[in-house]
């Protein structure tokens, strides 16, 4: 350990390694009904909105969110240690000391600290400055936001091509209008997945929340973007509600043969932070990683994984 991210990660690493899981879950569990009662309704609220993480009910005394993740904590330390020496910045590296810190101490003032305010959410020019003539897709296009945010960040000349995928049509309609004044951007009302075929996603009050399910009210054409993409692809954005993995694994061709820029959201369950970079780096080793935070200073959501490759 030779500076102080290294210590501030590693003492609580140390920390969480000293306490069986049951521990685990009392310190968080203190953590969390000594906070102010307003951040206790505000954490309670926003987790039970989306239920991406496990509730939290106060009066019924269910704290089923504390228990999924001091589960994680205690089965899959390695995997945090794994993925913070992964990591190729001390800006990533202190950003997954503040997830951790926040979830396990309900600490604010560490994520506060690396929320990002200068760049545009995904597009980080301190990474990738320029960009030039690439074959953009953007999973969860919602009404074109990314898009736009994209060609801000790195000009009109920054594409050849933009293919955006949404499920919903309500955002399709809007996401047309928004982009309407640019060329060479596809619009697909399809899910992206690991299977051609048929899936099925529910509707959310939240419209940037839709998201696939077993056995939701709605279907739409699914596909995997190996088979619907035949071009070589430069970048991926991906914000699908925790379609993610399924959503990589369908794309596996472009990932081991195209070394695209990946940017995945990572935040949507209590594995994703885990699983998709090992994802990666099973499909192709020649990946660099790093985290951006765009979340709030309460809970640790909008984390993105910046996977860019590199030829050894």
């Amino acid at each position: 350990m030779n500076n102080y991210i290294d210590k501030l990660f590693y003492g609580l690493i140390e920390d969480i390694k000293s306490k069986s899981q049951e521990e685990i879950y009392n310190h968080m569990l203190i953590k969390f009904i000594t906070l102010p009662i307003d951040r206790i309704i505000a954490i309670q609220n926003f987790l039970n909105q989306f239920e991406y993480w496990g509730k939290i009910e106060v009066q019924n005394k269910n704290f089923e969110m504390l228990k999924l993740k001091s589960r994680i904590f205690y089965k899959n330390i390695q995997d945090y240690i794994w993925l913070y020496e992964n990591l190729s910045n001390y800006k990533s590296k202190y950003i997954l000391f503040a997830i951790l810190n926040n979830f396990y101490n309900f600490d604010f003032d560490s994520l506060k600290n690396c929320m990002e305010n200068i760049y545009k959410h995904y597009f980080d020019l301190d990474i990738m400055p320029n960009r030039n003539n690439d074959v953009f897709v953007d999973v969860g296009a919602f009404t074109g936001d990314s898009c736009l945010d994209y060609i801000k960040s790195f000009g009109d000349n920054s594409y050849k091509k933009i293919y955006c995928y949404e499920i919903c049509k309500e955002n399709i309609e809007k996401m047309k209008q928004n982009l309407k004044n640019y060329k060479n951007i596809e619009i697909k009302e399809s899910a992206v997945s690991d299977k051609n075929g048929k899936a099925y996603f529910d509707l959310n009050v939240e419209l940037s929340a839709n998201k696939l399910s077993k056995n939701g009210q709605n279907f739409i054409k699914s596909v995997k973007l190996d088979n619907d993409i035949i071009e070589k692809i430069d970048i991926v954005k991906m914000d699908i509600e925790g379609g993610e993995k399924s959503a990589l694994k369908g794309m596996k061709k472009h990932i081991e043969v195209d070394n695209p820029t990946l940017l995945i959201s990572v935040y949507h369950n209590n594995t994703d932070l885990l699983e998709i970079p090992k994802i990666i780096l099973n499909y192709n080793k020649n990946y660099k990683f790093y985290l951006r935070y765009y979340g709030g200073c309460y809970f640790a959501t909008e984390i993105v994984l910046i996977a860019i490759p590199y030829i050894k």
